[in-house]
């Protein structure tokens, strides 16, 4: 009696490794030994790449903060501090987009944090 090799199933997951490579040079999107290959390190580069993301939308985020906190006669970690102490907890993509879009909020927060204290 012949060895089953269970034909259906490897051949789906050569086929769908395949087409992940589709788009890839040369072997790397021909040959299933290669395309497996660059195919995992795509999928590793990519999930480094989502949390590589947030860290540059945060320090992103910290930089528009700064900029307008000097506008307001302050620092971001005056700024932040005032915040974190009166309890006000408006994140940092909010305080951003705050600067950028919306000048007026964004000094009437500042005002708000630093209400009974000195800059």
């Amino acid at each position: 009696m012949p060895r089953a090799k269970n034909k259906v199933a490897s051949h789906r997951r050569r086929k769908r490794i395949l087409k992940a490579a589709k788009g890839y040079w040369g072997a790397r999107s021909k040959v299933y030994t290669i395309a497996k290959n660059h195919v995992e390190k795509g999928l590793t580069h990519a999930y480094v790449g989502r949390k590589l993301k947030k860290r540059r939308y945060r320090s992103l985020w910290i930089v528009r903060i700064n900029a307008a906190a000097r506008e307001q006669g302050t620092t971001y970690s005056r700024l932040i501090n005032a915040l974190n102490k009166k309890h006000i907890g408006i994140n940092r993509r909010l305080l951003a987009d705050l600067a950028a879009n919306q000048p007026d909020a964004f000094s009437a927060v500042v005002k708000t944090a630093f209400e009974g204290v000195t800059k």
